[in-house]
């Protein structure tokens, strides 16, 4: 099948896969239940996935001022995604993963792997092939590092 799509450059084409990708894991989880999720949440959550940190370090996983970070763990605790405690040394505040974050996270997670095994079922080793060579060619460009250290920014 052709389609305009195939005149983008490899940068766009990603791009754009991965924004479908994203709307179509979101449209799920408002239909779940989890309607005030925003895909910038994912930037925040991303870095806690492994457990808890101090806002300080959030802020500087996210490339964000500390009030930036502040702002949107306020927001999530808000939403109840987030819980938010004192630190053992009291002098900081430790953010982490609620019950509902985690089970947002894990119905996300599969959502994500249900999109994949429909288009691995539809296109099998084609689609093998492609996930391949752009994961080689993150490589190349110097960008699977910042995705394996869980490090990525949000867009500016």
């Amino acid at each position: 099948m052709y389609s305009a799509a195939v005149e983008l450059d490899l940068g766009y084409l990603g791009q754009f896969v991965g924004m479908r990708f994203n709307d179509l894991v979101l449209e799920k989880a408002r239909a779940e239940g989890y309607g005030d999720l925003r895909y910038s949440h994912g930037y925040v959550v991303q870095h806690l996935i492994e457990g808890p940190k101090k806002v300080t370090e959030l802020a500087d996983l996210l490339g964000v001022s500390q009030q930036a970070a502040s702002k949107s763990v306020a927001e999530l605790v808000e939403l109840g995604y987030l819980t938010s405690t004192v630190s053992a040394d009291r002098r900081a505040r430790e953010v982490a993963l609620s019950e509902r974050g985690r089970t947002a996270l894990a119905r996300a997670r599969k959502t994500r792997a249900k999109i994949e095994q429909k288009l691995l079922a539809k296109h099998g080793a084609e689609l093998v092939r492609a996930k391949a060579l752009l994961a080689a060619v993150l490589e190349e460009l110097g960008g699977a590092e910042v995705v394996r250290a869980r490090r990525v920014r949000e867009p500016r």
